[in-house]
């Protein structure tokens, strides 16, 4: 298992009700971290998947992870 510091950001965070978690997981991409968190926080599941950041750092959702990264989802952004 690795740790991750993962931050949610606007809808995500209103559906994890957390800004910031530290979590354990054998989960080698921010793909399958999501899906694990989704697991974790059945809210996450109405939203599709938008951007990712790696340690500050946009990232694809297939980068892989080795553990003690911090990722940073964002949801889609809504226009108005």
């Amino acid at each position: 298992m690795k740790q991750f510091t993962v931050k949610w950001f606007a809808a995500y965070r209103d559906a994890t009700g957390v800004e910031q978690e530290q979590v354990q997981s054998s989960a080698n991409s921010p793909a399958l971290l999501f899906a694990e968190m989704t697991r974790l926080h059945p809210e996450l599941a109405k939203y599709s998947r938008a951007l990712v950041a790696v340690n500050d750092a946009m990232a694809a959702w297939d980068t892989e992870l080795r553990g003690g990264e911090q990722v940073l989802f964002f949801p889609p952004v809504a226009g108005g």
